[in-house]
Parts: structure tokens; C-alpha cells; sequence
């Protein structure tokens, strides 16, 4: 069966319909994973373990923190900044603070500048893996444990960075349905009260 005229059009506007909706659907999965593999846009790798190499020369690592703007927790890096050996594992801390009087949920995104050392920066444990809640006025220090691939050194355009800048930006997601419900029950009770 051959279509033609108006009836062959409105297929091919369909279809054409289905495959536009099909690679935006598929674009953010892609993206992601591209990013991940690559290190574009900051992205950071990610290992279970650091490499066996570490190399004489050092680079300095920043740490950054920021919150959304509905986000009501306080979050800072514990110490600015630190110089490492290439390759050598690092550790370091954030702190987050709930000023509020009821539990809140967070969840961290993050990236590094500049964007050439993003597929050389690799993150071994991270708090940003999963997500955090916080009760009412508790304290937490967070850790982050990282380190600079060797290779960062013969990358084209990687080579010249000294300085690496970790940024983390703290958003406010959904209580988890176990903190939701007790904190529902909590309201429920005091209601009862008054």
C-alpha cells in the first residue's frame, strides 16, 4: 500500500512526532552519561579506589558551597582549600546545620572548575551519593573522599590547570516516606493537644 498526497503527510508528520519525543527523552540520560565518561561540563568521575601512581607534582583543590535558595540548612566547607600530591587520595569535610524545628531533606549536586579537569577529578566516597536528612538544630560534618588522576598531566589541555575548584549546591528534595510519616504523626499528635 502506497500512501500519497495528504494521507502520506500526516504520517510523516507523525512519525516524524514519535522521533523528535524519542531523542528528547533520550537526551538527558545521554547527556549524563556522556558528561560522566568525558568530564564535560565539570562532571566528575567516580572510582572505589585511588591509583596507584602518585606523582611528585601537587595541585591545589578549592572547596566551594552553596545552597538553593529555598533551601534553609546553613553548609560550608570545613577547610577552603588544600594541596595534594597528583594522584594521591584526599580527604575532606563540609558541614551542614538544620537551624529549623522540623527534619529537612537535601540533596547535593556538584561539578568542578575548570570544566578541562572535570574527567580527571574522581570522587571514591562522597555525601552527595545519596541523600541527606537533617533533624531539627543537628549538626553534621560530611565527607568527601577524592583525588586527581595521574593523567591530568599529559591531557592537551588539562596539563595547565593548578587549581581545582569543588563546588557542591545543596537542594531541598521530599522528606523520605519514613521521616514524613513520623513527622505527620508529630503534627497530628500536637494538633490532638491543642
Amino acid at each position: 500500500m502506497q500512501l500519497s498526497g495528504p494521507t502520506k503527510t500526516v504520517f510523516q508528520t507523525v512519525g516524524l512526532v514519535f522521533v523528535m519525543g524519542g531523542l528528547a527523552w533520550a537526551s538527558v540520560p545521554f547527556y549524563d552519561w556522556f558528561c560522566r565518561v568525558t568530564g564535560f561540563g565539570g562532571t566528575t568521575s567516580v572510582s572505589e579506589v585511588g591509583p596507584e601512581d602518585v606523582l611528585d607534582q601537587t595541585i591545589r583543590v578549592r572547596f566551594d558551597a552553596s545552597l538553593d535558595r529555598d533551601m534553609p540548612w546553613q553548609f560550608t566547607p570545613m577547610e577552603r582549600q588544600m594541596e595534594l600530591k597528583i594522584g594521591e587520595t584526599g580527604l575532606a569535610f563540609y558541614e551542614a546545620y538544620n537551624p529549623t524545628d522540623k527534619p529537612v531533606a537535601g540533596s547535593a549536586s556538584y561539578n568542578v572548575a575548570p570544566y578541562e579537569a572535570g574527567g580527571f577529578f574522581s570522587k571514591i566516597d562522597c555525601f552527595c551519593f545519596e541523600q541527606q536528612v537533617l533533624q531539627p538544630g543537628e549538626r553534621v560534618q560530611m565527607p568527601v573522599t577524592f583525588y586527581v588522576e595521574p593523567e591530568i598531566v599529559t591531557d592537551r589541555d588539562a596539563k595547565y590547570v593548578h587549581t581545582i575548584t569543588l563546588s557542591y549546591t545543596f537542594y531541598e528534595i521530599d522528606l523520605p516516606e519514613e521521616y514524613a510519616a513520623a513527622e505527620k504523626a508529630q503534627q497530628d499528635e500536637e494538633s490532638n493537644l491543642n
